[in-house]
């Protein structure tokens, strides 16, 4: 926001400190749990998350460009990652039926075995560092806050 002088409209103190609260506290968070499934699954955390994905998609199957707005990432990052899942046996890509353009991200039986193994983990790292941090009241409030901004940053 730009204020009547053309100027920033600065954050003030509590502002400031909500900002940098989020930045470090969600940097932390995501070291942590990378870290808890790379030393335990030999996983990385970008990775688990594209697993899980999978996992709950019907026939645990993907389009290419819709994995990538699941995860907020761009299609060539995406195509990467699954480049390297694929060497690793998690993944498969396969053509989109119809669409030869289209490319479909599918689970293996590998890589649903790897995400069964490191599920648990991962839950255990999310709760012990931040759900049960939490009130329930907090944790309502932390998903209504966030869910505004991904409508937000989603134009709708």
């Amino acid at each position: 926001m730009v204020g009547g002088s053309g100027q920033p409209c600065w954050l003030n103190a509590d502002e400031l400190r909500a900002w940098r609260a989020y930045v470090l506290g969600k940097t932390l968070l995501d070291v942590q749990l990378n870290r808890d499934l790379q030393e335990e699954h030999q996983l990385a955390l970008a990775d688990y998350e594209l697993l899980v994905r999978l996992s709950e998609a019907p026939g645990g199957q993907v389009r290419m460009s819709t994995l990538a707005g699941q995860v907020a990432s761009s299609k060539s990052r995406i195509s990467h990652q699954i480049g390297r899942m694929e060497k690793a046996g998690l993944v498969r890509r396969e053509e989109y039926p119809g669409d030869r353009r289209g490319v479909l991200a599918v689970l293996t039986s590998l890589g649903q075995e790897v995400l069964t193994s490191a599920a648990p983990t991962h839950v255990r790292g999310v709760r012990d560092n931040l759900i049960d941090l939490l009130s329930e009241q907090e944790r309502v409030l932390l998903a209504e806050v966030f869910e505004r901004v991904m409508s937000h940053l989603r134009g709708q």
